[in-house]
């Protein structure tokens, strides 16, 4: 299987400018639009010093006096782009050329359009920058005579030029020289909105409090504005103080105003401060709209809150409030997710019944909880009867179908509806390359898996843990340990921070293998990089020790893991005393089995299993039937390992009546003896001489299905041929043989067999 994606990629460019300079000055400028040419700002002169000394005299030319323009001769030589005046020719020789291009632009004050031409033309202009000041007595023309739009362009260059001294910011120059013209405020709604737009979003918040302090204050409009981009990016920091800031300040909030906090609010699961809001909200005068109670429905839901949001619903509609597709989406969505599919589908009835049609969303969240709960064939029929009304399934319908049919076994249907998205001309997102890919590594096909891979690296989806986990563990499964620690090498490489499930899944890689070192030496890497381990992590690798028959190391982790207050699970204590009872240290395993309720742990059916059948295999078999009885009066029911190890150890304690017993009792809760039953029973009825009895167990374990092995075949042959029955034994050897069981006839020489 091969897929290819095709993506087109924006390479944005970064201009860099030169920063001009100019110095803070307190005092306002005086000039206004009436002002004599000879009057300039102390701050136009201050820029003048600075710019002398940044551009020292180079032209051959002689330095030229403004005062040989007038307003009309301005005026004229602009409005007829004279630009080769041999005024403006030695002005723009001189190195003071920037300061003399503000008082131009000073000049020209009463007609905005010929400020701004002038400007453009200055700009272009090889060598020359505006300074800053001049971009700011533009911005005040223009806005002025009302070119809102060319104000704002303006604006925003400046701002991205970013060309402001440290002590100063485009607010300070903007006062600093809003006596150009007749004054007007907008302009810093302007500044603010424009810092805005361009995500500059601390920026305006400092902006806000310095027009706070100069009683300047910017349209709700655009507080509204702030707030909105601040809580869309995280910044609840700034969104909460940006919010009592609008208060202090006097600025009227609105309903939108309290829809962006209480919505925000519910996203990041803050319900307490989401609720207080709504009851400030109502207090205030303002009635909540549809924004309101939808925000407050989906963030009660999403926290599993259920009967709240039939409560807020009702009030909803108490309120007259009419609930929309949007509203009925959050119920659905919020109680299929937590399990509550009836009432899910009578809020879809409620919202046909009240002339609402189902949409893509609708439709996507129910496909997806059915899959979910591994109703495929229920997710499929929504999925048809979706595109019967005309909905076009995106790209988290197609993910959910298949996930689903991955997680089934289904990878040919999964495949299907990848081909039939990309048909569809829908992109495939990193969730459905990485439902994909878990397929396919889950069956085995890492060629193909490595073929998606790169196709997603192709279209420009960028991997995140989840994929990358994936491919490790499908590596892993494939016994290519090698290939998976490449796969965490290039996620180091690409600066992608593995979490603890990914160091998890290696490190059970590498137990698996009995590459204990490298195992212990992956734990260390996990600390360096600052995540915390688990106790899964610990005893994966104590469980490894163990079976590598290192009961010492096992036993210092645990050690190791207590110190670091982890807190041993019931999967710990399992592998524990499963571990020591191999190791023959029974009695140590019976003391961490009774400090178990010591730390507020009760043994399960498998912390039992291990120590029942290890007290039997260390010959403490009073002591595991014991155990069993007790499993029993707890109401727990034994697994088919804790039967077949009291089985073993009844027939060789001689109890056979109690082993068949034990059998009948499996057969009677309907479980199924496997191989190792089958050979306890076997083997114990051979020993005892009951041979005709393990003879008819033996063709009953062939007709069930399971398949004896050479253990089981050499109990019956043994025995036969100690009784000397030699017919007997070449008898089933033959037919054993014939079966395919048995390569061959053996010699009655047969090793001694133990279980």
């Amino acid at each position: 299987m091969l897929i290819f994606l095709r993506s087109l990629f924006g390479i944005g460019r970064r201009t860099s400018h030169r920063l001009t300079a100019f110095s803070h000055n307190p005092n306002h400028i005086s000039n206004t639009c009436s002002s004599s040419p000879s009057l300039v700002s102390p701050f136009i002169w201050l820029s003048c010093f600075i710019c002398l000394i940044r551009f020292p005299f180079v032209s051959n030319r002689h330095f030229h006096n403004f005062d040989c323009f007038d307003k009309d001769s301005v005026r004229e030589i602009v409005r007829e782009q004279r630009w080769d005046d041999f005024r403006i020719v030695s002005l723009f020789d001189s190195a003071l050329a920037p300061i003399w291009a503000s008082r131009v632009l000073v000049e020209l004050c009463q007609d905005a359009r010929l400020a701004l031409r002038f400007f453009e033309w200055a700009k272009g202009r090889i060598g020359f920058q505006h300074t800053s000041e001049a971009y700011c007595i533009l911005v005040h023309i223009l806005f002025c005579a009302r070119f809102y739009s060319d104000a704002n362009a303006v604006l925003k260059e400046l701002i991205c030029l970013r060309r402001v001294l440290p002590s100063w910011d485009v607010f300070d120059l903007l006062w600093a020289t809003r006596n150009v013209c007749v004054p007007g405020f907008g302009v810093f709604d302007a500044l603010f909105s424009a810092l805005i737009e361009l995500g500059m979003l601390e920026e305006a918040s400092e902006c806000f409090l310095k027009m706070r302090k100069f009683r300047v204050f910017p349209k709700p409009r655009s507080c509204n504005a702030l707030l909105h981009r601040l809580s869309k990016v995280g910044r609840g920091d700034l969104s909460r103080k940006f919010f009592k800031d609008m208060g202090a300040a006097g600025i009227k909030r609105s309903v939108f105003t309290y829809n962006i906090m209480i919505d925000y609010l519910c996203k990041e699961g803050d319900l307490e401060m989401a609720r207080s809001l709504f009851t400030q909200m109502k207090e205030a005068g303002f009635m909540p709209d549809i924004v309101t109670y939808n925000s407050l429905i989906d963030g009660h839901g999403k926290l599993g809150l259920l009967d709240e949001c039939i409560c807020i619903f009702e009030q909803m509609k108490d309120a007259d409030c009419d609930p929309d597709v949007i509203t009925y989406n959050a119920l659905i969505n919020c109680f299929c997710k937590f399990e509550r599919m009836p009432k899910a589908f009578e809020f879809l009835h409620e919202m046909k019944a009240n002339g609402l049609k189902p949409n893509v969303v609708t439709y996507s969240t129910f496909i997806d909880a059915f899959c979910k709960e591994g109703m495929l064939q229920e997710a499929i029929k929504f999925f048809v009867d979706m595109r019967r009304v005309a909905l076009t399934p995106n790209e988290f319908t197609y993910t959910s179908l298949i996930d689903a049919n991955c997680k089934a076994g289904n990878l040919a249907e999964a495949l299907k509806l990848v081909e039939e998205i990309l048909q569809a001309g829908i992109k495939l997102n990193v969730v459905t390359y990485t439902v994909l890919l878990d397929g396919l590594c889950e069956e085995g096909r890492m060629k193909e898996a490595e073929e998606v891979f790169r196709a997603m690296l192709k279209a420009g989806v960028t991997p995140n843990q989840e994929t990358y986990t994936a491919l490790v563990h499908g590596f892993i499964k494939a016994k290519k340990m090698e290939y998976a620690k490449d796969i965490l090498k290039e996620m180091k490489e690409k600066c992608v921070k593995p979490d603890l499930l990914l160091y998890g899944t290696i490190l059970w890689g590498l137990c698996n293998e009995s590459r204990l070192e490298e195992a212990k030496l992956l734990i260390g890497e996990i600390k360096e990089s600052g995540i915390n381990t688990n106790a899964v992590i610990y005893t994966t690798l104590m469980d490894a020790y163990f079976k590598a028959g290192q009961a010492t190391e096992a036993l210092t982790l645990l050690e190791e893991m207590l110190d670091l207050g982890l807190i041993p699970t019931e999967v710990t204590y399992c592998a524990l005393i499963d571990g020591l009872c191999k190791s023959g240290l029974v009695q140590e395993a019976m003391h961490h089995f009774g400090r178990m309720s010591e730390i507020g742990l009760q043994p399960n059916v498998a912390v039992y299993t291990a120590l029942v059948d290890g007290l039997c295999k260390n010959n403490c078999f009073e002591v595991a039937k014991k155990l069993f009885e007790e499993m029993l009066d707890k109401g727990m029911m034994p697994d088919k390992i804790a039967y077949t190890a009291l089985i073993d150890g009844n027939m060789k304690h001689g109890n056979l009546q109690e082993a068949l017993n034990l059998r009948d009792r499996m057969i009677e809760i309907g479980m199924e003896l496997d191989l190792h039953a089958y050979t306890a029973l076997i083997w114990g009825l051979s020993h005892s001489g009951q041979v005709q009895k393990a003879r008819n167990l033996l063709d009953e374990m062939i007709g069930k299905g399971v398949l004896p092995d050479e253990v089981v075949y050499m109990c019956l042959i043994k025995k036969y041929y100690a009784l000397g029955k030699v017919d007997e034994a070449l008898e089933l050897q033959n037919e054993m043989a014939k079966r395919g069981m048995i390569t061959g006839r053996s010699d009655h020489a047969v090793p001694s067999v133990q279980t």
